[in-house]
């Protein structure tokens, strides 16, 4: 197969998923830091630092999904090819249920 220049919009759609994850990441490093920093679940503060490490965790994760998903995609819509399956959208959607399950056991806990 062939690479060829493909139609502008469908470069700018992906570049445009790609940034959204950038966005999603640092919102995760973000909500991370602030779990660390501000949270107060308990005295020695354990709960926050867990829900802190998945979420900068997550971002980590997501930064390098985001990058190798937007270098798939690419190849795929210059051989005109099916788009990669993907599973950050889950592994995303899982990582917030879990953070948000142990932040309301931890409230609640207390």
């Amino acid at each position: 197969m062939t690479e060829e220049e493909p139609d502008y919009r469908f470069t700018l759609a992906n570049e445009r998923t790609y940034l959204a994850y950038l966005r999603t990441s640092l919102a995760c490093y973000a909500g991370g830091l602030s779990a660390v920093q501000f949270l107060d679940l308990g005295p020695d503060r354990w709960p926050a630092r867990i829900i802190g490490l998945i979420l900068v965790c997550a971002g980590i994760v997501t930064t390098a999904g985001a990058f190798r998903r937007w270098q798939q995609n690419l190849t795929a819509i210059r051989r005109g090819g099916a788009l990669p399956v993907t599973r950050l959208p889950l592994m995303l959607g899982a990582t917030i249920a879990v953070v948000g399950l142990i932040g309301l056991l931890f409230s609640v806990w207390r």
